[in-house]
This record gives structure tokens, C-alpha cells and sequence, in this order.
């Protein structure tokens, strides 16, 4: 048996090993209440995904929860964005005080109508203070779902060390926790909530191809990223970052960002001319859209400049609806290939070290082929694979539709186990 499918079959019947220790946590509950704290931030569409995913993976294997979420941003387009496709779900906001306590009543009222808590996916454990106020006010279950644990805080151990179940968002994690000295049955791998993100709109994406000429499946998206994201020139006090710190994210975004994107131009290139067909450039986080020219069209042959055409920043329903009719996304951010495989749509993940271990769970789910490690990988290397895909689309199709397979079997065993917190008589 090869490493993938022994990874495959590992994530398949881990699951079911995991019940026995935390079936007798919850008393019989014919319809539970399920917290939800989600929503970090609405500067990038992969951020606002995971909450949609999370909420879809609950609706379909726990149908007959009532769902709290508690949204840590505060956006208004991404509320009436969750409120139109989770119509019962309710949305509570609230901020956490250095007692643990919550500012909202609303909050306290959601802590007793709860069954159980869920921490959704993110970058690290974010909602820690949401999850540390629900221990100290309720002596009630609570777990994480699809987030990278790496390096955990002392803080963030603490927590973790009494949660009912931790999915974490790529193995890597695991081994994390393991050297904090967390470990048992109750730790398992599930990745990113993203990838069951269902919700699109359709009507918007579609009309954004028409009046741009995009034609289903004649048109390759790809997505620019800097080497990190320069948050200190869109969030409040410079996101909190010494000098020192804005200094060394400068340096290394302009060392490596014409070297990174000049590989993807060359696969922009060869599709434009091979194939004669059309590319999106779009974001995933807001300030993408202003280095589109400067990296990626600017510096372009003057035959290929005609076949470009560029998309400010979306929403992700809208940015699902247009990877479901791409051919496939090119993408230096890790949840825009997320969503297009979500799609159906074939993707590659242009991997740049600076970007976390998240990106260990596409190994972890079988998509090697489809990750370049930008470090270790050439212009043409990324070009071969995307002519490939081209070439034998059938069997790309193929290959991300077992992949995702997967991962639908991988959220069923994991609900398996909330369900049984839920469900247990006491």
C-alpha cells in the first residue's frame, strides 16, 4: 500500500475508532443547540468560507440541531450573506472581557441554550477567549473543527487540553499538540471547513462572465499573493507589528514577488497561446487587487495582454459560482483552490514557505500533483502540469472528484462522533 492510500484509508476509519472515550459527555437531546464561533475576519474570502463550510457540514449530518453562531467579525455584507443561505441560523456578537465574561447577554443566553460548543476553521485557535468563557460559565462539551494548531500558546493548551474532540486542519497539527503533550483518540485529522462550502450566486458570477467574454471551462483563474500579507497597511496600529516586523514582511515581499509571479506568468502564457483561450485574474484577500498589474499584466507579452481580464474583490458565493466554470485556478492563496475543488473545478496550490503548515492537508488528501512548493518548483515545472490537466481533462476530473470523495467521507465519520456527544443517554 502506497502513502496516499494508506492516508486515505487511515482518514476513513479513524473515526469510528474515536467514539469510545466521549459518548457519555451530553444527556439524551432530541434537538440539540450547537454554538458556533466562527467568522475571524472579512478581508479574505477563504476566512469567510469556512463559516458557510462548517455551517453546511452541521445542516447535512446533524439536520436536526439548532445552530448559535457567534461571529467574531462584524461585517455587514457577510452577515446578509449568512443570513440568506442559513436562514435559521442565528447570529450573536460579543466580545470577551479579561474575566473570561461576555459583554453580551445575548452570548450568556446562547451559553444556555447550548448543548455544545465548536470553535470553526481558522489559522490557530482564535476563538480562544470565546472557548475559555464557555468553560468557565457552563460545564458543558465543546470541541475544534478543522483549524491549525501550530506551536499552541500555554494559554491555548490549557484550552485544548479540555475539549471533547479536536479535528485539526492538517496532521501537522497533530504532531504540534503532541509535543505540548496533548494526544488520545479524541485528536484527528479533518481539513479546512471550506471544503463544503455549497453556497453560490450564480445569477452574478454568471453575468460577470458574459459581459467579459469568459466562456465555461475556456478561461484559467489565477490568484496573485505576496509572500505575506501586509496587514499593517489595512488594519488599525499597524496591525500591532513593531518596526522591526514591518521591515522584515517589506523585505521579503519585494525579494521574492516578482521571482513567485514570473513562474505563474509562464503557465499564463503557454495557456494563451496554446490553447487560445482567456484568463481571470482574481483575489482572494482585498489588497491583491492592487498588485494584479504590477505583477501579473504588466509584465506580459503584448499577445497575451488581450486575453486578460481582471476581477475586483468578491465574495466567495460569487467567486464559487465563476471557479465552477473555470478550467482550473492557479492560486498562491490555499482557499480559492479549496473552493474551486469544492466546484469540481481541477487546482493547483502555488505553496510559498511564509504561508503555514496549513498547506500540509493537501498532502494530506492526496492533491501532491496539484502543489508546487514555489521555493523548490520552476515556471515550467507549473506549466507541464497545467498542459497536463489540459490535455486529459477527463482524467483531472477524475482525480479531484475521488479526492473529494475524501473528504465528504472524512466530515461524515467526524460528525459521527458530535453526534454521539449529542445523542448518548446519560
Amino acid at each position: 500500500m502506497n502513502r496516499r492510500d494508506f492516508i486515505y484509508q487511515t482518514n476513513l476509519l479513524s473515526a469510528g475508532i474515536f467514539l469510545a472515550p466521549i459518548t457519555s459527555l451530553v444527556n439524551n437531546k432530541t434537538n440539540p443547540t450547537i454554538l458556533l464561533v466562527s467568522g475571524w475576519q472579512d478581508v479574505n474570502i477563504g476566512d469567510i468560507a469556512h463559516t458557510p463550510g462548517l455551517l453546511h457540514i452541521l445542516e447535512t449530518y446533524i439536520p436536526k440541531a439548532t445552530i448559535i453562531l457567534w461571529k467574531r467579525s462584524r461585517g455587514e455584507e457577510v452577515k446578509k450573506l449568512l443570513n440568506k443561505n442559513f436562514p435559521n441560523v442565528t447570529i450573536v456578537y460579543g466580545g470577551v472581557n479579561q474575566e473570561k465574561d461576555v459583554e453580551n447577554p445575548e452570548i450568556m443566553e446562547a451559553f444556555k441554550k447550548a448543548d455544545l460548543m465548536i470553535h470553526g476553521s481558522g489559522p490557530s485557535l482564535v476563538g480562544g477567549d470565546n472557548l475559555a468563557s464557555w468553560i468557565k460559565h457552563t460545564n458543558k462539551p465543546f470541541g475544534v473543527f478543522g483549524t491549525t494548531l501550530e506551536n499552541p500558546s500555554k494559554y491555548h493548551q490549557d484550552i485544548l487540553q479540555k475539549a471533547s474532540f479536536i479535528y485539526t486542519r492538517e496532521t501537522k497539527s497533530i504532531e504540534h499538540l503532541k509535543k505540548a503533550g496533548i494526544s488520545g483518540e479524541h485528536i484527528q485529522f479533518a481539513p479546512d471547513a471550506t471544503f463544503f462550502m455549497n453556497i453560490r450566486d450564480d445569477k452574478k458570477g454568471f453575468a460577470f462572465l458574459e459581459a467579459n467574454g469568459l466562456t465555461d471551462k475556456k478561461f484559467i483563474c489565477v490568484v496573485p499573493r505576496l509572500r505575506y500579507t501586509p496587514y499593517h497597511k489595512f488594519n488599525a496600529n499597524n496591525n500591532g507589528w513593531s518596526a522591526e516586523k514591518i521591515k522584515q514582511v517589506e523585505e521579503t515581499n519585494e525579494k521574492y514577488k516578482e521571482i513567485d509571479h514570473a513562474k505563474l506568468r509562464d503557465a499564463m502564457i503557454a495557456w494563451v497561446r496554446e490553447t487560445g483561450n482567456k484568463v481571470l485574474i482574481c483575489p482572494e484577500m482585498t489588497y491583491e487587487v492592487d498588485i494584479m498589474d504590477e505583477l501579473l499584466i504588466h509584465p506580459l507579452p503584448k499577445d497575451v495582454k488581450p486575453f486578460i481580464v481582471k476581477r475586483g474583490y468578491w465574495l466567495p458565493e460569487e467567486a464559487a459560482s465563476i471557479y465552477s466554470k473555470a478550467h482550473t485556478i492557479l492560486s498562491f492563496e490555499c482557499h480559492s483552490p479549496i473552493i474551486a475543488a469544492a466546484n469540481g473545478t481541477p487546482c493547483f496550490y502555488l505553496r510559498q514557505p511564509e504561508d503555514t503548515i496549513k498547506g500540509q492537508m493537501y498532502y494530506d488528501l492526496g492533491f501532491n500533483d496539484w502543489v508546487f512548493e514555489m521555493d523548490q518548483t520552476t515556471g515550467k515545472q507549473i506549466t507541464e502540469r497545467l498542459r497536463e490537466v489540459w490535455k486529459d481533462y477527463g482524467k483531472a476530473k477524475l482525480k479531484l472528484k475521488t479526492r473529494m470523495d475524501n473528504v465528504t467521507s472524512i466530515y461524515k465519520n467526524t460528525a459521527v462522533i458530535i453526534n454521539e456527544i449529542l445523542d448518548k443517554k446519560g
